[in-house]
């Protein structure tokens, strides 16, 4: 098949869509698929570079790394068309999207739609009233995906959520692949402990660790609050927040505030190809975060063999499971008698993180390429009937 991913992000930033768009890439291609990648450049200019083609854009200043198109004719944009792809699976509502429409319209191929972020976590950059942001937020949802043959939500959590929109669409659950090979190597305990001695963490320090986009809708504020509260009653732990955004330095004025900043670690954004490094510094992943569509993260820290300390959300089905690898929580005691027996039980730490790598496998990229394939032949067969 000739297919077409349509991508407002694709190597400006990374996150979990850019995460999903390059595994199912990689997936697709290693099945012998004619795959191209059309999504914005991060400049002025356009180009071709191999399969992924990049559109001139500029920066959108409503919300960090986003970009917008110059322009929406292109002789990039003909030389697909001409191409003729037999399915479009566009990867973002907005800017990207009006080139997935205006190639569909041309060339008849139906249009998969992957609806990854639920924007009601994100109406406050925008919005000055949430309630107004979120109205609009579910408009917008339902009218933009009239002419989507296929939605695929990454879990149930958004299933759930497309519906109370009121979409009509035919909706496929399908969890997005994580390419899990980086994620189940791993450090010596030599390794371990020279790289968390450079931190400046004690070897029966238990570490909490948080990776990720560190923005307001991850709650790490309530994190931070609990954390301290921990170490006021004697635990024996540090917290260590690994990525960057527009939340951090509240956090660390917060961290000051609570007189907890020698007990916090901000590394910072740090590469790809290191992260899984920072997963096994720590004991135990936490998060407070409600805002996850995929909950990418969680499954990395899983393969990374660590237990899980997080808020309960539906994203977790099938990845947390209370006792046996972690702790979900709804309030400050509960996160606290979760946190007790995370600290005071090594052994069970062992059990859990066992028990978490497991748990990972079943997420792999190869079955994620596997059901989207048979997705596309599904619909391109019904397109051509």
């Amino acid at each position: 098949m000739k297919i077409l991913i349509t991508t407002d992000l694709f190597t400006v930033t990374t996150n979990g869509v850019v995460t999903s768009v390059k595994n199912l890439w990689d997936e697709l291609k290693s099945h012998g698929h004619d795959v191209r990648i059309l999504t914005l450049s991060d400049n002025i200019h356009s180009h071709r570079d191999g399969d992924v083609y990049y559109i001139r854009s500029m920066p959108f200043a409503v919300y960090p790394n986003v970009r917008m198109p110059l322009s929406y004719r292109h002789h990039l944009i003909k030389e697909l068309i001409e191409w003729a792809p037999d399915v479009i699976h566009s990867q973002c509502e907005f800017f990207s999207f009006q080139y997935a429409l205006r190639i569909s319209r041309k060339t008849g191929a139906p249009i998969v739609h992957t609806y990854h972020t639920l924007y009601e976590q994100y109406v406050g950059y925008v919005f000055p009233s949430r309630r107004l942001g979120c109205k609009i937020v579910r408009v917008f949802s339902r009218k933009r995906l009239k002419r989507v043959k296929n939605v695929i939500a990454p879990t149930h959590k958004v299933e759930d959520t497309l519906h109370t929109y009121g979409l009509k669409n035919s909706i496929s659950v399908v969890p997005s692949g994580i390419s899990l090979a980086q994620h189940f190597a791993r450090l010596t305990p030599d390794e371990r402990l020279e790289k968390r001695r450079a931190l400046g963490i004690h070897d029966d320090t238990v570490l909490l660790v948080n990776i990720g986009r560190v923005g307001a809708e991850k709650n790490l504020g309530e994190l931070v609050t609990f954390f301290s509260k921990a170490v006021a009653k004697g635990y024996n732990i540090m917290f260590m927040i690994v990525g960057d955004g527009p939340a951090r330095k509240d956090l660390e004025n917060q961290a000051c505030e609570l007189g907890i900043d020698e007990k916090m670690i901000f590394t910072g954004m740090v590469k790809p190809g290191e992260v899984q490094n920072y997963y096994q510094l720590g004991d135990v992943f936490v998060s407070a975060s409600t805002s996850e569509t995929q909950g990418l993260t969680y499954i990395e820290a899983a393969a990374n063999a660590l237990p899980l300390l997080c808020r309960k959300d539906m994203c977790l089905d099938e990845v947390l499971y209370n006792g046996e690898n972690g702790y979900d929580y709804t309030n400050e005691d509960e996160f606290m008698r979760g946190l007790d027996a995370v600290v005071n039980d090594p052994e069970w730490r062992k059990t859990a993180g066992k028990k978490s790598e497991d748990i990972a496998r079943a997420f792999d990229k190869s079955s994620f390429g596997v059901a989207v394939e048979q997705l596309y032949e599904s619909i391109v067969k019904a397109n051509k009937g």
